[in-house]
């Protein structure tokens, strides 16, 4: 089963990182988060990946044409410049299908442009900025059991700033400070029918019209996830996710 990742969008709220590399190949503990998202499959026994590119995406391309170099020992002759790799460290049993689907493509067009790459009636796709400790197992099971064309991962997030509650006559009756909201929202991990193609077009984000009208005929259904969600969106959030990787209890390091 295949596993499409987004990893074309600018990150502009996250400036301070993007503007020198695309969002996908910001570090958490010395490695890109796209790296952590992709084993994070891995260790699931999912290990073909198809990814849309966009911005900067030279840097995405060098980091697997040069992956085996750069994280193995390896000998070099320097007259012949043969080398001699040693499988010391870091041999990932991934194929990888890197597919530039341009700057300013919204996702729901980047999607619809790696279909000749994705085979088999269903695949997934998710972000390339958020971790989760989500089953990917038990998710590909529940999409199967519904057989609906789309599956995503709903989550409750905690709230980036203090909720309050009010009484009637406006006096403030409680105040928190980052409550994980009660809500569920949407935090991608999601899973296809391939005829989600059929609802694609190249102008318009996935989760906009395609979802809405898929949603409106009954066609979607929600993989509910109680543990572990983070993205980054932001340089607090990329700090947030080095603390818990430097703590030794990331709760999405499966492998």
């Amino acid at each position: 089963m295949k596993i499409v990742l987004f990893c074309g969008g600018k990150g502009t709220r996250l400036r301070e990182e993007t503007e020198f590399k695309p969002k996908p190949m910001v570090e958490i503990g010395g490695r890109p988060i796209l790296w952590h998202i992709m084993k994070s499959y891995a260790a699931h026994g999912y290990n073909e990946f198809v990814l849309c590119l966009g911005y900067k995406q030279e840097y995405i391309r060098q980091f697997f044409l040069d992956y085996e170099y750069m994280n193995n020992d390896f000998t070099i002759h320097l007259n012949s410049k043969e080398k001699t790799l040693h499988h010391s460290r870091h041999c990932e049993d991934w194929t990888v299908t890197l597919v530039d689907t341009g700057l300013e493509t919204p996702k729901g067009g980047r999607l619809k442009m790696v279909e000749p790459y994705v085979d088999g009636d269903t695949f997934m796709v998710t972000y390339g900025d958020g971790v989760s400790d989500v089953n990917i197992n038990d998710l590909v099971a529940y999409h199967k059991a519904h057989k609906k064309i789309a599956t995503f991962t709903g989550v409750h997030p905690v709230s980036r700033f203090a909720t309050v509650n009010m009484d009637k006559r406006g006096r403030v009756s409680a105040w928190k400070e980052k409550r994980q909201i009660e809500e569920y929202v949407n935090a991608g991990f999601f899973v296809f029918n391939r005829k989600i193609f059929d609802h694609l077009k190249m102008n318009e984000e996935l989760e906009e019209s395609p979802m809405e009208k898929l949603t409106a005929k009954g066609q979607v259904a929600m993989f509910r996830h109680e543990g572990f969600w983070q993205c980054m969106d932001t340089l607090r959030d990329q700090q947030l996710l080095e603390g818990i990787w430097n703590s030794g209890k990331a709760r999405w390091k499966k492998w």
